[in-house]
């Protein structure tokens, strides 16, 4: 039986996988519908199996469908379509990664694919990012995470809040200056390389606490604690150490900043810092390039 229309060349050209159509159901069977693939040809129908279908088609329905390549290579249609539209941005699931990019939930029968030119650091499997939705040149969806311009589109200035207060919010990307965290509240916040201990993952929510209010309303903020609360905490670290070696330990002002950072995990201006406090108190002595418990 042969219908007219498109020829099965052209129609290859408009339905591929990895795009959302619009099609007529041609004719129904146990497994489920098929779906006129405008060749003029009914082998060419795409099937709808009874599985994909939300509700039930019935003969001359028009049902918009995600197409994609079953594992025999089949062209097949579900009607479980995307949950967002092209150009919209979304926190996303990594369900997939293989040797050429990632396949990330939008909702849809399969995962969408993010090419690697499209990544911004490696996602594994399980995290959540912040991607968009697009076609790419052959005409099939894909997802990237450039999602920059979207971010300042959707963003709002913050106009409430205070040097001091806690932000929270997904980082979406790094330069080479810092990372970027778009908050619930959709404030933009910069966090620069040095307010950092060590570098969340992209896609990470974390919690920062701001240090400046730009007059764009943008934020920057610090992953560290503030001056005052580290001096303690890294002087409780100095304690503890000085406790565990009987009171006495090779490490002063004088040591080099490379062993401090290996000790204590904290920079040598913060270690001088903590030094300075403790020796005030009178908690502890220096003598000879080593410190002391008192």
């Amino acid at each position: 039986m042969e219908r007219t229309g498109d020829t099965g060349r052209e129609a290859k050209r408009k339905f591929g996988p990895s795009t959302v159509a619009r099609l007529q159901v041609a004719r129904v069977s146990e497994m489920g519908a098929f779906l006129d693939a405008q060749t003029g040809n009914t082998s060419d129908d795409i099937l709808l199996h009874k599985t994909q279908q939300t509700h039930p088609v019935q003969v001359g329905d028009f049902v918009d469908v995600f197409l994609y390549l079953d594992p025999k290579r089949r062209l097949t249609a579900s009607m479980r379509v995307p949950k967002m539209k092209e150009g919209q941005i979304a926190r996303l699931r990594v369900i997939n990664v293989s040797r050429d990019g990632a396949f990330l939930d939008v909702g849809a029968e399969r995962g969408i694919f993010m090419p690697y030119a499209g990544m911004r650091g490696r996602p594994q499997v399980g995290e959540v990012v912040w991607a968009k939705l697009y076609t790419d040149k052959s005409g099939r969806l894909a997802v990237t995470m450039e999602v920059e311009d979207e971010m300042r589109r959707a963003s709002v200035p913050a106009t409430h809040v205070k040097v001091g207060d806690m932000v929270t919010g997904a980082i979406y990307n790094y330069t080479d200056s810092g990372a970027f965290l778009f908050s619930k509240e959709r404030y933009i916040v910069f966090i620069a390389n040095k307010e950092m201990k060590e570098r969340p993952r992209v896609g990470e929510v974390v919690t920062a606490r701001v240090t400046y209010v730009r007059p764009d309303g943008r934020l920057n903020a610090s992953l560290r604690e503030a001056k005052e609360k580290a001096l303690m905490t890294d002087s409780q670290r100095i304690l503890e150490l000085l406790e565990s070696r009987k009171g006495r330990m090779p490490y002063s002002d004088e040591s080099s900043p490379e062993v401090i950072r290996d000790k204590f995990q904290i920079s040598k201006a913060a270690f001088k810092r903590a030094l300075g406090h403790l020796l005030k108190e009178g908690r502890i002595e220096e003598k000879d390039g080593w410190t002391y418990l008192k």
